[in-house]
Order: structure tokens, then sequence, then C-alpha cells
């Protein structure tokens, strides 16, 4: 007797969309349909609450003609529906205290349009995380917000890191160039922090601190772990000797490394100043705007922050 196995399809996830922007629903509804994603569409806030209170939904992307307050307090309303959903907020505009009241109401990422062609590509890559992050809702941690900066603690996966680093871009909003050379130094760098001092484990933390005043943005990033000296680190391009500039390349081949190890040498180059400390387990960054500052009037600095409200 032959044994009949019945194989039914996976069961589709609830995705929902607030918006009415073509190229975003073209996006959402190419990445989804990866996997058995089921994607409504919401005409207006109410409709979708209303939808919410029907069913459940893990993936909500709000609408991009939304301000950044009315934002943060559908969030509220989302969350108490759906405790876990990951929220994406696209939002026509918004302050730091918007982003970090975002951040604090467990927003998944945040995006004030319109979307650039690179932003586009961030875009795509949060929507892949909150497809497949399980455990994200204790990843970022407000630890202060005060008038000399901000200060977060971030658990140690690559993917939180990227998820803090959309969050910031949105709350330093600095002009072009120095907002793609300061995303690129902090990424390399918090990177490095995550994976050789937090070992990639979950459970350890590293704290990252960032002030702006008019004229630049200072970061300080610091891990936990058994820290370095330059002269100990041959798997990375920033030790090589001068007459062998790959000589790291050899080094981390023989042992089972990652390609890579150019982030050090890379954020020396994007950035004004690079100062490691406390044995390498603390890295200062900082960024001079300039004269770019003027491109920029509308940015809030850091030195006009608030709390954001309860």
């Amino acid at each position: 007797m032959s044994l009949h196995i019945e194989t039914r399809p996976p069961m589709a996830r609830n995705a929902l969309y607030l918006g009415n922007d073509l190229r975003i629903d073209a996006l959402l509804t190419s990445v989804l349909k990866s996997e058995p994603w089921n994607l409504q569409h919401a005409s207006s806030k109410a409709s979708a609450l209303q939808l919410c209170e029907g069913q459940y939904y893990e993936l909500v992307i709000t609408n991009e003609t939304i301000p950044g307050k009315r934002n943060i307090e559908f969030l509220r309303t989302i969350r108490r529906l759906s405790s876990h959903a990951r929220v994406i907020i696209l939002s026509s505009e918004g302050t730091p205290t918007d982003v970090i009241a975002a951040i604090q109401e467990h927003a998944f990422s945040y995006f004030s349009q319109p979307v650039s062609p690179d932003g586009v590509n961030g875009f795509e890559r949060m929507i892949r995380l909150a497809m497949e992050k399980t455990c994200w809702e204790d990843g970022i941690e407000v630890v202060s917000v005060s008038q000399q900066g901000i200060q977060f603690r971030v658990r140690c996966d690559f993917e939180t890191a990227d998820r803090l680093l959309q969050f910031l871009q949105e709350i330093e909003a600095l002009p072009d160039p120095e907002r793609a050379q300061l995303a690129t130094a902090s990424h390399e760098l918090l990177y490095n922090a995550i994976e050789y001092g937090g070992k990639l484990d979950p459970t350890n933390q590293v704290e990252i601190e960032c002030v702006r005043s008019p004229d630049q943005v200072t970061c300080r990033i610091t891990d936990h772990g058994p820290g370095f000296r330059f002269d100990q680190i041959p798997h990375a391009a920033i030790a090589n000797p001068a007459d062998d500039p790959t000589h790291h390349i050899d080094v981390r081949q023989q042992q089972g490394m990652r390609p890579g190890g150019y982030g050090i040498l890379v954020a020396r180059q994007l950035v004004d100043e690079l100062v490691y400390g406390k044995d390498g387990r603390e890295v200062l960054i900082v960024k001079h705007l300039g004269s770019t500052k003027s491109h920029c009037p509308e940015s809030e600095s850091l030195l006009d922050w608030s709390p954001a409200d309860d």
C-alpha cells in the first residue's frame, strides 16, 4: 500500500500598505511575492485601523504623505492592535524628535520622503529585514536624549545595526556628500564593534553616542570586547606594511575569515577625525560640515533636541 502525504501551501502572512505611491507599491509587490505574503492596501488611516481590528498584520507601511507626528500617533494605535507588528514609517516630513519617538514606540524603521534613488535600495533592504527578523523589538534602546546629544545601546547583530543606522540618517538629516560619507564610515565602524568587540553575540551590546553642532557631527562607538592594538590586527588593511598593501588578504584567507578588512581604512578616508581609545574598545568619529550646512537650513541640530513626549 502506498502512503500518500498531502502537502499544503504555507499560510500567507499579512502586510498592509497605507499609501498610493506607485513606485513603493511596485517594490512591495515585487519583494513580498518571493514568499507567501498577502499585501493589502488601505486608502486612509481609518480604513487601515479597521483592517487591523479584523486581522493580524506582521508588516505595516505607513502613508508617505503623513507628517511625522501623525505617523507616531498611528504607530501607537497599530502597536496596540498588533503588538508585534513591524511598522515602517514613510513620512512627508519629520524632526529628530519624531524619529526618536518612533524608536521609543518600537517602529521597525523610518524613511522621510521623497525617497531618493539610493533610499529605495535602503527601503528594500529594510522590507526584507522586516520579513526575516524574528527577535527585533529589544534591539535598540534609547539610553538618553539631551541638549548635548543622544545615546543608544544596540544589540550585537548586523540587522539591528542596519536599523539603527537608518534611524540615525533620519535624525542627523545631513546634506550630501556628508550624509553618505558619515553613513558609510559609521556602518564600517559599528559593524567592526559588533563583530569583533561584541562577537556577534546578541546578548552583548554596543553603545553609540551622537552629538551634532552647527559645524560638525561627532559619533562615539563603544564595545565591551577584549580591545586591540593596531600592531595586533594583521587581518585589517589599515595594518598592512607599506611594502605589502594586500598582506591582510592573505592573513584573512589563512584564518578562514570572510573577505574584507577595509573598514577602518575606508572610514578614515571619509571623516575628518578618527580616534581610537580604551585599547581599541572605543572609536570617536568627527565629520565637519563646513559650508554645506547652508544647503540644509531646515535641519534640526542635536543641540536643539528635547526628549520626545510620552
